[in-house]
C-alpha cells in the first residue's frame, strides 16, 4: 500500500467492470476488504474513495479497479455499483452508509456504524424505507471459533455467566480514535465485544438490560463493564490499554451455561467442556472472522449458491447499536443505565 504517490496512475479510460464500491481506503479495506474479495471473486471492485487519493489510487493500481476518485457521491451515485463496503473514519459511517441506500444501493458497515443516537435513529429509517439490504462488520461471530461458542451455549438452558479480559494496544492520546466525533474507544474498540456478547443472548432474553460502569479518570481506557440481562445472564468485559502487546490485541473469554464450561484464547484455542466430555478447537491461524463476514456481505447481494444469507435486521442493528452507546453513557458519566426494551418498530 503506497503512501504518497510522485505521478498519481492513470484511470484507464477503456476499463469499465466490477460492481462493488469501497469508501475509506484505509489499511483495513485495502488488506482485509479488498484482499478477501479478491481473492474470492476476483476483479468485482469497480470503483474506490478516499479524501487521501493516494490511498484510493493504491487500492485502484494493486487490484485492478476502473477508476478511483476523492468524491463519495461519485461511488454512491455510480448505476455500475450495487453493493458499497464502508470503511471510512468512524464518524462517517452512518452517514455514507444512509446516503447509499437512499441511493437503492445495499452497504457492508464497518465497526461502529453510529456515533451518535441521531445516526442510530437516521440509518434505522433508510433501512426501513429503502430497499439496500444491511451487514455490519462485527467479525469475531463469524470466525470458526465465535460460531463454536454459540453453537455449543445454544445447546443449553438458562442464564449464562460470561466474562471477556481484552489486553488492547496504548496509543497516543492524540489519535483520531479519542477526536470528540469519532466516539472514542469504547465505540471504535469496545463494541466488538459489546456486540459479541448480544448475540449470545436471545433477544426474548435480553431485557431490561442493566449497565454498571468501573473506571477511573479515564472513561473509555482501562475500564471494566458489567451487564446484567433479562434472563439474569451476567457479563463483564474488561478493557485494558496499558502497552503495547507483541501479537496486538489479546482476547480471552470464558462462558459457563447449564453443563457447558467454555474458555478461549486469541480466537487460536478453544476448549468445550460438556461433564466429562471435553472439545478442542485450534486453527493454524488466528481467525478473528474477518474473512467469512465480508464474504458474507458480498453474498448477501450476488450468492453464488442461490441462497442469500440473511441481512443484518432492524431489530439487531438498532440494539447492537444503542447497547455500545449507552455503554459510553454509563462510562463517561460513571453511573448505572438500564436499557428497558429493544426495538419496538418505531
Amino acid at each position: 500500500m503506497k503512501k504518497l504517490y510522485s505521478n498519481l496512475p492513470t484511470i484507464l479510460i477503456n476499463s469499465d467492470s466490477g460492481h462493488l464500491g469501497v469508501i475509506g481506503c484505509g489499511n483495513y479495506a485495502f488488506s482485509n476488504i479488498a484482499y478477501y474479495i479478491y481473492k474470492n471473486y476476483g476483479s468485482v471492485i469497480r470503483g474506490a474513495m478516499d479524501v487521501d487519493i493516494n490511498k484510493a489510487a493504491s487500492l485502484y493500481e494493486n487490484y485492478g479497479l476502473s477508476y478511483y476518485t476523492e468524491s463519495a457521491d461519485k461511488i454512491i451515485h455510480d448505476p455500475g455499483i450495487d453493493l458499497i463496503y464502508v470503511a471510512s473514519n468512524h464518524a462517517s459511517h452512518a452517514e455514507y452508509a444512509i446516503q447509499a441506500l437512499q441511493a437503492g444501493k445495499s452497504v457492508h458497515i464497518e465497526k461502529p456504524h453510529v456515533v451518535r443516537e441521531d445516526q442510530l435513529q437516521r440509518l434505522c429509517a433508510a433501512m426501513a424505507e429503502n430497499k439496500g439490504r444491511v451487514n455490519l462488520g462485527f467479525n469475531r461471530p463469524h470466525s470458526r471459533i465465535g460460531l463454536a461458542i454459540k453453537k455449543y451455549l445454544d445447546a443449553e438452558a438458562g442464564p449464562t455467566m460470561f466474562n471477556w479480559f481484552i489486553a488492547g494496544h496504548e496509543i497516543s492520546p492524540e489519535h483520531w480514535y479519542f477526536k470528540d466525533e469519532e466516539g472514542g474507544r469504547v465505540l471504535g474498540n469496545l463494541c466488538h465485544w459489546t456486540d459479541f456478547v448480544l448475540q449470545l443472548i436471545a433477544p426474548k432474553d435480553r431485557y431490561p438490560l442493566t449497565i454498571t460502569p468501573t473506571r477511573g479518570k479515564k472513561s473509555d481506557c482501562d475500564i471494566a463493564v458489567t451487564y446484567m440481562f433479562g434472563d439474569e445472564s451476567i457479563a463483564a468485559i474488561t478493557f485494558s490499554a496499558k502497552g503495547h502487546t507483541f501479537e496486538g490485541v489479546r482476547e480471552r473469554f470464558a462462558a459457563h451455561r447449564g453443563n457447558v464450561l467454555i474458555s478461549m484464547d486469541d480466537f487460536k484455542d478453544l476448549t468445550v467442556e460438556v461433564i466429562e466430555k471435553k472439545h478442542k478447537l485450534s486453527p493454524f491461524f488466528r481467525d478473528h472472522g474477518h474473512e467469512r463476514n465480508i464474504i458474507r456481505s458480498y453474498e448477501m447481494v450476488r450468492p453464488r449458491s442461490g441462497v442469500a444469507p440473511d441481512n443484518c435486521s432492524l431489530e439487531y442493528v438498532w440494539e447492537t447499536g444503542n447497547l455500545f452507546l449507552k455503554t459510553r453513557e454509563s462510562l463517561e458519566t460513571n453511573q448505572k443505565i438500564v436499557i428497558h426494551s429493544g426495538w419496538n418498530g418505531s
